[in-house]
């Protein structure tokens, strides 16, 4: 105690001293010799005010780290658990929110990093929407939520436990995306049925061909036996079946690229460059039907590691879908511009003004097989969402702001 008084002693004379100095530096402003004798003095006076608040900050840190020193074992232990409890919470892989109350309401509350991502900007577009939806959930049940983010719809799971601290009912929800799992899974499922699928129909419609082509032949060359009337219907048929199984063998060999997509081969990639080549090959069909296709990159200088070969067949699917939906347009119209968004995104969108998707067909468009036009196939948009998420993106249709329909890709 002594010493922290001389300190706080000398201090506050040090302090006095460079006062009376500059006042007296001032008071002989005629006398040069006086006033260097009294800017000598302030200097020595400032030195010895800089030791008077060393001493003064050493002796203030004293008792916190005797404080320290002095905590038993047993408490110090308690500490770091709890520090290292905390640190875990904190980086958990999945989002936390405390929500106050045990009813159906309550206030929500981020508990840890993933839980402040979640809601933070570029995510959920309506954080308030997907708290109601959290404090919503049923305790001890588990649930799958949707909710709106600029990547369009995503789901989670979500489970909640009830508990009381400090005699307050309260209620704490895990929730973990699982969008790109889901779609993962979907995307290997489809894989592996399509390759069964196609295996074994090429299996049976090979012999059919040939069968039929060599049936045809004996017929041509001793067919004498058979009446003239049924030898006609009898190549007429077997022309039939042979041009039906060439077909199907073209047709059945195109769902095959969905499942022997080759794994891409990023590079980095200018994406002007890239929209450049793309705009060559499509933009032609365009002004001959009366109509134009724009690109754009903001800045022109965005980069984007990628394989460009599946990017460039990716938007060429989608503009060749945006050209069948401007097909009864009198000026069709597409767009594609590339972007950087909210939480350092870079994002793709290929936009027409064409009739749309209706709400009810949104979540069936990127399935194999599924179409809505009478001699589509059903693999334009599903190897869309192949190769863009090989590559480590999204794709998603989100609702446009006037007419036709908008994709976004997401990297």
């Amino acid at each position: 105690m002594g010493s922290e008084r001389g300190a706080a002693a000398a201090f506050t004379l040090a302090l006095a001293g460079m006062l009376v100095a500059a006042f007296g530096a001032g008071a002989l402003a005629g006398s040069p010799r006086l006033q260097v004798l009294c800017a000598l003095a302030v200097l020595a006076l400032l030195a010895a005010l800089w030791r008077s608040l060393r001493a003064m900050l050493r002796q203030s840190r004293g008792p916190i780290i005797e404080s320290a020193n002095a905590m038993a074992p047993d408490q110090r232990r308690l500490l770091d658990a709890a520090q290292a409890v905390e640190a875990r919470l904190e980086h958990a892989p999945i989002a936390l929110f405390r929500i106050d109350g045990a009813g159906g309401e309550g206030a929500v509350v981020p508990l840890n990093a993933n839980a402040r991502k979640l809601v933070a900007p570029g995510r959920a577009v309506d954080p308030a929407g997907l708290y109601r939806l959290i404090a919503a959930q049923q305790v001890h049940r588990r649930g799958m939520i949707g909710f709106d983010t600029e990547r369009g719809t995503e789901r989670a799971l979500v489970s909640v436990s009830a508990l009381t601290l400090q005699g307050k009912a309260q209620r704490l929800a895990a929730l973990m995306p699982v969008e790109s799992e889901l779609e993962a899974e979907a995307l290997n499922a489809w894989r592996q049925l399509v390759h069964v699928l196609t295996h074994e129909i090429m299996n049976s419609l090979t012999p059919v061909a040939s069968l039929s082509r060599t049936a045809r032949e004996l017929l041509g060359e001793d067919g004498s036996s058979v009446p003239a009337d049924a030898r006609a219907d009898l190549a007429m048929a077997l022309d039939a079946i042979g041009r039906r199984a060439d077909s199907l063998v073209q047709f059945v060999g195109s769902y095959r690229s969905l499942s022997n997509v080759p794994e891409p081969r990023p590079e980095r990639v200018v994406l002007l460059v890239l929209f450049e080549r793309v705009a060559a090959l499509v933009r032609p069909d365009w002004q001959a039907r009366g109509g134009r296709i724009e690109f754009a990159v903001q800045p022109p200088t965005l980069e984007l590691v990628v394989d460009p070969g599946q990017l460039e067949q990716a938007l060429i699917n989608l503009l060749k879908n945006a050209a069948d939906a401007t097909a009864q347009v009198a000026a069709p119209i597409a767009s594609v511009s590339a972007r950087l968004v909210r939480g350092g995104r870079l994002q793709i969108e290929v936009a027409d003004n064409g009739s749309g998707v209706p709400p009810e067909l949104v979540t069936h468009i990127f399935t194999p097989f599924f179409t809505t036009r009478k001699h589509g196939s059903g693999i334009g948009l599903a190897m869309v969402r192949q190769l863009v998420h090989g590559n480590g993106g999204t794709v998603r249709y989100a609702r446009s702001l006037g007419s036709g329909a908008r994709f976004m890709i997401t990297f």
